[in-house]
């Protein structure tokens, strides 16, 4: 199980690019954390997710 923003998912064997393909976060508007450490979105693609994993998906959002 991987901990998202709190909450158990059975995600694990999933890249984060896959994982973030089943939510409606828009890729271009958010910061993934793994663990402490900033994933660059270059790195979505081939990041793994693994079991104990704590993700934190931080959407930017617009405004004056």
């Amino acid at each position: 199980m991987v901990k998202v923003n709190g909450e158990e998912f059975d995600v694990a064997g999933k890249t984060i690019a896959e994982y973030l393909s089943t939510t409606n976060y828009d890729p271009k508007r958010i910061a993934v954390e793994r663990n402490g450490d900033i994933v660059f979105k270059a790195q979505y693609n081939e990041t793994l997710l693994q079991d104990g994993d704590s993700i934190e998906v931080v959407s930017f959002v617009g405004g004056g």
